[in-house]
């Protein structure tokens, strides 16, 4: 609550600079502080509902960057809008405009922060899909598109800050709000293409919030390590109890010690429930991997419900029974488990953050070697990286671009100089708080 408050004071400023009508409809947010506490966020949501945001479609260019003939193909990017509580052009009411990242924009997602306060604000709200997700995928389906790669490579994160733009000057003109500032906000990818959408295109915003943006992930920036999304992790798990963290600890070996024996998976899929057979230890380990790490960067559920299920050893105290523990309290008494089956995710954010990884966004993550870690020593390898994406894409990833192309390193003197009206936000539990 003390970090949304803080956010709120932030936003608060930037539009008191930004606004440049000092009319008496100017948005402000006296009083945000007791209002939060009072609980009138929760009124301000009850509302608001799915009928204010309208759905609209823009023609966009398919390449915005070149000028060959298939350069000029259009695809309809999704986008939704929020007119109820904007004060309109006149009033030079700001238009906070959310990216959408690694996945299809839903209505499901605009409940929030910016919808929270939009009427304290009287801003227009925006929501804007990111190219090849969801309905804004050029030529048809979304597999279709990232099988073929002349089209895959119009899949990447330039093009998608491009098409933003073009949505945003779009709408300013057809509302005829050209003095209206525009704050952008994204979340985790989003966020980084919140601050590099500001740094790029400082005509266009105004200001940006970019929270958990993992900025300094990329080429060497800064001394984080590799392992510094899992150390994160590691250190939630410690912190919510030393005991849980040191069952997960061991049982990596003894899941592979296990596996290795005759009718070892066969023992594994029946003691983990799983739907189907495991083929590998790896279905498992992996499984585990995505657990943990979901409870550290999205707390559904949080650390303590996985490690209460272990701690409390409801299915016996051995280390593989307190770890099954918590997959039944990960997954709420599913009659099987799906290991090694389906991601949580839709299958267009693994395929398609898979290739945009492969590509441009190349974050050297792993479990590192920390003695801290939960996770068994495993360094990154960018070879092997390399011959994964080769082989999954027939591409080489681009370790340097990113860098190369929006800048990172020494990016405080950048931000000082010309980089202004960035709001950068972490929640110290989340592993992507070790690079943003």
């Amino acid at each position: 609550m003390k970090s949304l408050v803080v956010l709120l004071i932030c936003l608060q400023l930037l539009l008191v600079a930004l606004c440049t009508s000092a009319s008496a409809s100017s948005p402000r947010l006296i009083g945000v502080r007791s209002r939060l506490r009072s609980g009138n966020v929760s009124a301000i949501r009850k509302t608001l509902s799915y009928y204010d945001f309208r759905t609209h479609y823009y023609n966009q260019t398919l390449d915005h960057f070149n000028y060959r003939p298939n350069s000029y193909a259009t695809f309809k990017q999704k986008y939704f809008v929020n007119y109820k509580y904007w004060g309109g052009a006149r009033a030079n009411a700001p238009i906070f405009v959310y990216f959408d990242g690694e996945g299809p924009l839903s209505k499901r997602s605009v409940y929030g922060w910016l919808t929270d306060n939009a009427q304290r604000f009287k801003a227009l709200l925006v929501y804007i899909e990111h190219r090849y997700y969801g309905d804004s995928v050029p030529f048809g389906s979304f597999e279709e598109a990232l099988r073929d790669p002349n089209l895959r490579g119009y899949f990447n994160s330039e093009q998608a800050l491009a098409d933003y733009g073009k949505v945003i000057l779009h709408l300013k003109e057809k509302l005829k709000a050209r003095h209206s500032p525009v704050i952008v906000v994204g979340g985790s990818y989003a966020g980084m293409l919140a601050a590099w959408f500001r740094l790029k295109y400082p005509h266009i915003a105004h200001g940006a919030l970019a929270s958990s943006a993992p900025l300094l992930y990329f080429d060497n920036i800064t001394l984080t390590p590799p392992e510094g999304y899992y150390g994160v992790v590691s250190k939630d798990f410690r912190e919510t109890s030393k005991s849980c963290y040191e069952t997960i600890r061991q049982s990596w070996a003894m899941i592979y010690k296990v596996a290795s024996r005759p009718n070892g998976l066969s023992f594994l899929s029946r003691k983990f429930h799983t739907c189907q057979k495991l083929q590998d230890a790896s279905d498992l380990t992996n499984y585990l991997d995505d657990m943990y790490c979901f409870a550290a960067q999205y707390n559904t559920p949080p650390s303590s419900t996985i490690c209460n299920a272990i701690d409390g050893g409801a299915y016996g105290t051995d280390i593989l029974s307190r770890i099954y523990a918590a997959v039944a309290a990960y997954n709420q008494g599913a009659s099987c488990n799906s290991v090694g089956g389906t991601s949580a995710f839709p299958a267009e954010t693994t395929e398609g953050w898979a290739w945009q990884t492969c590509s441009e966004m190349v974050m050297p993550i792993s479990y590192g070697t920390s003695k801290d870690s939960m996770y068994p020593p495993q360094p990154f390898n960018l070879d092997n990286y390399i011959r994964y994406c080769k082989q999954e894409f027939g591409v080489a990833p681009r370790p340097h671009w990113v860098t190369t192309y929006y800048g990172g390193h020494d990016i405080r003197l950048v931000l000082k100089r010309f980089g202004s009206n960035i709001i950068f936000s972490n929640g110290l539990k989340d592993p992507y708080s070790s690079a943003g």
